[in-house]
C-alpha cells in the first residue's frame, strides 16, 4: 500500500547536450499527445488504470513514438487526470475532458535508471539518453541524502523543461516505520499556510514574509520575457545567466524560510507539520508558475529538514481553510473581508486571514487522525499560547511562551468542556 512508504522528492537539473535535448524535446510532445489520446477514448467511459490502459494502450502505440513503457505510463497518466476531474465535479465544481500542456514526462524505473556516477539515463522516442545530474557541490546537499542512501529508492518521477533547462524530479521512497504510522493519531501538530504576501504563516502565528520573493520574481520575469521576445544568440546566453541567478535566490530563500519554519516544529515540540495540499495552490493565490515551482520546492526543502528532526510532513485538503472561522467553524465567503482580513460574520472573532488558515490547516490533520477507522487520535494543534484538540479542551505552554487571547476555546466551548468533566 502506498501509505506504507514515506515519499521524497529531491529536484535536479541535468546537464544535456544539443542532441540530448532535441530527443528530449520530442519525446515531451509525444507524452502530451499520448496522454491526451488516452483521455479523448477514455473520458465518458472509464477512470481506472485498469480501464484506460486495455482500453487506449494500443492506440496510443500506435499514433505516437512513445516506447511501450512510455505509452503505459501515458494511459495511466490518463486516468489520474480524468479522476481528478470526476472528484471536482463531485464536490459540486464545473469540470471540462482535461487537456496536456505542461513541458513533463512521467518517468519510472523501467524508463529511468540513476547511477552511482551522479548522471541519469532516461529513455526517450528514440533511445536512451545519458545524462549527468546537476548536484550542489557540497556533499551535504539534500539531494544527496536520498542518492547515497541504501534506505531510500528510486520510484516514479518527472522530467520538466523550463526555459531551456531540464529538472528531474526524482521519486523516492522508503518503508514506513511504526512512529512514523502512528504520528497521525498522536502527536502535536504544526499548521502552515502558504500564500503570495506573507510565504508562509504558521498555527502559532510565526509569519515569513513573501514580499520580496514576490518583488523579484516578478523582475525576474519581466527580464525573462524581454530576453525571449530578442531571440538572439547573445540573448539565449544571457537568459540561461539569469535564469541561474534566479534558480540560485529563489532556492536561497526558501532554505532560510524552511529553515524557520523547522525551528518553529521544534520549539513548539511538534510531531507534524502540515500543509495545504499543492495540487491547485496557483488557482487559490492566483501566483505566478514561478510561485508554484517556490511552493512546491519550500514544501519539499521543510520535508526533508524535519525528517532530519523526526519530525513528519503531510498535506490536508484545502477547501474552505480560508473561509471556515478557526474559532467557532463558521464558514462562509463574507468571513473573508479581503486577502489579509478574516472576520467571522457568526462569532464576530478577527484574525490575519492567512493565519485563521494556518490553524484551519493544522486542526484539520487532526482531525483526521480522530476520524480514522479506529478512532485512537490523541493529537493537538500547536497555537501560540498552548495546544487546543477539537472539542475544544485547551492546554497552556509553560511560563514563557506569549499569550494570545484569539488561541483560547470560546467561553460556550469552555463550558461544555467542563460539564463533561
Amino acid at each position: 500500500m502506498a501509505d506504507d512508504y514515506v515519499r521524497r522528492t529531491a529536484v535536479t537539473r541535468l546537464e544535456v547536450t544539443d542532441e540530448q535535448r532535441d530527443l528530449l524535446e520530442e519525446t515531451i510532445s509525444e507524452w502530451k499527445r499520448g496522454c491526451q489520446l488516452a483521455t479523448d477514448m477514455a473520458w465518458g467511459k472509464c477512470n481506472t488504470k485498469s480501464d484506460v490502459q486495455p482500453l487506449a494502450y494500443d492506440y496510443v502505440r500506435e499514433h505516437t513514438d512513445l516506447g511501450s513503457q512510455h505509452a503505459i505510463l501515458a494511459t495511466h497518466q490518463a486516468a489520474q487526470a480524468i479522476t481528478g476531474c470526476l472528484e471536482r465535479r463531485s464536490k459540486g465544481k464545473k469540470v471540462s475532458k482535461p487537456t496536456f500542456t505542461a513541458p513533463t514526462v512521467t518517468y519510472d524505473t523501467r524508463t529511468m535508471t540513476v547511477f552511482d556516477d551522479e548522471t541519469v539515463s532516461l529513455s526517450t522516442t528514440e533511445s536512451r539518453v545519458r545524462c549527468e545530474l546537476a548536484l550542489p557541490d557540497a556533499d551535504d546537499g539534500y539531494q544527496r541524502q536520498y542518492l547515497d542512501s541504501e534506505k531510500w529508492s528510486v520510484t516514479e518521477s518527472t522530467l520538466t523543461a523550463r526555459d531551456g533547462d531540464y529538472f528531474l524530479h526524482i521519486g523516492f521512497r522508503r518503508p514506513q516505520s511504526d512512529t512514523e504510522r502512528n504520528t497521525a493519531e498522536d502527536g502535536t501538530v504544526l499548521g502552515v499556510d502558504l500564500g503570495i504576501k506573507n510565504l508562509a504563516v504558521t498555527s502559532t502565528a510565526s509569519f515569513v514574509s513573501g514580499r520580496e520573493l514576490t518583488h523579484n520574481l516578478r523582475e525576474f520575469e519581466k527580464v525573462r520575457s524581454g530576453l525571449q521576445h530578442t531571440g538572439t544568440r547573445s540573448a539565449h546566453r544571457t537568459l540561461e545567466r539569469s535564469s541561474g541567478r534566479e534558480l540560485r535566490y529563489v532556492r536561497d530563500v526558501l532554505h532560510r524560510a524552511s529553515n524557520a519554519i523547522v525551528a518553529e516544529a521544534l520549539r513548539y515540540e511538534c510531531d507534524v507539520i502540515a500543509f495545504e495540499d499543492l495540487t491547485h495552490i496557483r488557482n487559490r493565490t492566483e501566483a505566478s508558475w514561478g510561485h508554484k515551482w517556490a511552493f512546491r520546492t519550500f514544501y519539499e526543502q521543510v520535508e526533508y529538514k524535519a525528517e532530519a528532526e523526526g519530525i513528519t510532513v503531510k498535506q490536508v485538503g484545502s477547501a474552505y481553510t480560508s473561509q471556515r472561522c478557526a474559532e467557532c467553524g463558521f464558514t462562509a465567503d463574507k468571513n473573508r473581508l479581503t486577502r489579509t482580513d478574516f472576520r467571522c460574520v457568526k462569532c464576530e472573532s478577527e484574525a490575519n486571514a492567512d493565519y485563521n488558515a494556518a490553524k484551519n490547516i493544522g486542526m484539520r490533520y487532526v482531525r483526521r487522525g480522530q476520524q480514522s477507522s479506529r478512532r485512537t487520535g490523541d493529537s493537538q494543534l500547536a497555537l501560540k499560547s498552548g495546544t487546543v484538540t477539537p472539542s475544544g479542551g485547551f492546554t497552556a505552554h509553560p511560563d514563557g511562551f506569549e499569550a494570545e487571547l484569539t488561541d483560547k476555546p470560546l467561553p460556550q466551548r469552555a463550558k461544555s468542556v467542563d460539564r463533561a468533566k
